[in-house]
C-alpha cells in the first residue's frame, strides 16, 4: 500500500500502547447528534465501520439503534473487541468482523451507511481511500466520514507536541472545499463538508510526555474550551473534527 501513511506495525504499536481502551459507549458519544439524525431520516438498517478498530462506534451503532453491523479493519486484536462488547452488555456476535487490506478486499455485501472515524487522513490518495468506501455503500445510502482537524489550534499542538503522530496524517485533506470536490468528483450527491465538535485539543500516549509538556496542553485545552464556549460558533481556528457527508 503505497499510499498509505502507516503500516501494520504502527498500528498494533498504537493499540498495544493505549490504555482504558475499554469503557462503556454513552449515547452522546462523539457525533451522536449527526449520526441519530441520519439513521432516522434515512431509514439506515445496515453500517459498516471502516478502519474502526476497536469498534467503538459499531458498538454505539448496535446498542442504540440496532443496526446490522460490521466493523472492517487492516488490524483486529479480537479480545479486545471481546472485552469492549461485554462491558456494553453486547454479544461477540452482535458485530461483523473484517479483518482484510482495504485496497485489495472485494466486498460481498453493500450498506446503507459506511462510515469511517479519522481514518482516510492517513493515506496521500484521498480520492483513492474515499472511493474504496463506495464499494460498499448501497445506492442512496449514506457516507458519513469523519477527520481531525490539524489546520488550527489543535495541529498546532500535535506538530509541537507529538511530531511523531502529527506526521503520520495527511494535513492536506483537511480542508472543507477539498473535501467537498473530491466527492463531487466521484459521483457523490447532497454533498456536506463542516467543522464540529466545539473545542478539544488532545496527545496521544500522553502518559509518556513531561509534565510540562501535559500542562502547556492542559492550558491550551481549558483555554480553547472557554473561548469556544464564548463564541458558540464552528471554525477552522478551534474546531477538532472535519465531517464530509454524502450520498451515493
Amino acid at each position: 500500500m503505497n499510499n498509505n501513511l502507516t503500516d501494520h506495525t504502527f498500528w498494533k504499536n498504537f493499540w498495544e500502547s493505549k490504555k482504558g481502551l475499554i469503557f462503556k459507549v454513552k449515547p452522546d458519544y462523539t457525533f451522536s447528534a449527526i449520526l441519530s439524525k441520519l439513521i432516522k431520516d434515512r431509514g439506515v438498517k445496515t453500517a459498516i465501520e471502516l478502519g474502526g478498530f476497536p469498534g467503538y462506534y459499531s458498538t454505539f451503532l448496535k446498542k442504540y439503534f440496532d443496526l446490522k453491523v460490521t466493523l472492517f479493519d487492516y488490524f483486529i486484536h479480537q479480545k479486545i473487541i471481546d472485552e469492549l462488547l461485554a462491558f456494553n452488555e453486547l454479544k461477540s456476535s452482535d458485530i461483523n468482523i473484517i479483518e482484510a487490506d482495504l485496497f485489495t478486499y472485494q466486498p460481498i455485501e453493500k450498506y446503507d451507511l459506511v462510515s469511517s472515524f479519522g481514518l482516510i487522513e492517513h493515506f496521500e490518495n484521498t480520492k483513492e481511500i474515499i472511493e474504496k468506501h463506495l464499494m460498499f455503500l448501497n445506492e442512496g445510502g449514506t457516507l458519513f466520514i469523519t477527520l481531525p482537524n490539524f489546520k488550527g489550534v489543535n495541529g498546532w499542538v500535535q506538530n509541537n507536541f507529538d511530531k511523531y503522530n502529527y506526521d503520520k496524517h495527511n494535513i492536506g485533506c483537511m480542508d472543507l472545499s477539498f473535501l467537498s470536490s473530491v466527492a463531487q468528483d466521484l459521483g457523490l450527491k447532497e454533498v456536506k463538508t463542516y467543522y464540529t465538535g466545539g473545542f478539544s485539543t488532545w496527545l496521544e500516549n500522553k502518559e509518556s510526555k513531561s509534565t510540562i509538556d501535559k500542562a502547556i496542553v492542559k492550558t491550551i485545552w481549558f483555554g480553547g474550551k472557554i473561548v469556544s464556549k464564548v463564541l458558540r460558533q464552528e471554525s477552522k481556528l478551534l474546531s477538532p473534527y472535519i465531517v464530509l457527508e454524502a450520498r451515493k
